[in-house]
């Protein structure tokens, strides 16, 4: 059994990878693929495999923009961090999931699922279009979601579609927003990442920023771009060489 895997954390897919080889010591992992030009590019000259394991946030977008342009020859299994809503959505239309932190029970049943499988997987490839739209519709959902600031005696409720930028500090996470008010919050930028809407790009481990407060971006050495803020910010934000496609495309799209 051969299987692909797209993810674009490298870890999170080696250990993914190492947890179903010793699930089914008889399947091979034949490709992880770090993006969806990669998998794009990938799926549409190969045809040699039999299970697709999928996340759904990649660095340059949702997968389903892979699967809505191109006609896989194998079931997908998404990997997602998507509340119930969302989950709901891929059972009614017949498609596993494995709801991250993964662990191997999870991928032990979606597994025993598609080995239960018996309709073509042509089948399932004109559900991602669908599938697309429910989580545009949830990315737009989001821009309503607030982050509680515990600032002295108070609790500040402020929406994210009125955050500047996240970033770490000293190993804090902060906020600023468009008054260029600046708070520190309880979340890490790998939570905020689950519930922040399709407005906002992950510049780096440091920095998470929103599309209004992109200026513009100027050239730096080494293929990086630096981001120019809309507001006052001290720090520089740097865009590395391997993001700067998929933040291009952002700019472009949002």
């Amino acid at each position: 059994m051969k299987i692909v895997i797209i993810e674009d954390e490298l870890f999170t897919a080696e250990d993914l990878a190492s947890s179903i080889i010793e699930l089914r010591k008889s399947y091979e992992i034949i490709k992880i693929l770090p993006s969806i030009k990669d998998a794009k590019n990938y799926f549409s000259q190969q045809d040699d495999y039999n299970l697709i394991f999928s996340d759904i946030h990649l660095g340059d977008g949702l997968s389903f923009e892979i699967f809505k342009s191109i006609t896989v020859k194998a079931p997908v299994i998404f990997c997602t961090a998507f509340d119930n809503y969302a989950i709901e959505a891929f059972k009614a239309n017949g498609i596993d999931y494995i709801l991250k932190p993964i662990n191997k029970k999870n991928i032990l049943e979606a597994i025993e699922k598609f080995e239960r499988l018996t309709e073509p997987a042509a089948e399932i490839n004109p559900a991602m279009a669908e599938l697309f739209e429910v989580f545009k519709s949830k990315s737009a959902e989001k821009i309503n979601r607030s982050i509680l600031i515990h600032h002295k005696d108070k609790i500040i409720p402020i929406k994210t579609d009125d955050i500047a930028i996240f970033f770490i500090r000293n190993e804090s996470t902060f906020i600023i927003d468009f008054a260029g008010k600046m708070y520190p919050i309880r979340e890490s930028l790998e939570d905020i990442e689950n519930f922040i809407s399709a407005k906002f790009f992950r510049a780096n481990r440091q920095f998470i920023i929103n599309r209004k407060a992109v200026k513009d971006a100027t050239q730096h050495f080494a293929r990086k771009l630096i981001v120019n803020p809309t507001i006052s910010f001290s720090e520089q934000i740097i865009i590395s060489k391997e993001k700067t496609s998929p933040f291009l495309k952002w700019l472009q799209n949002i």
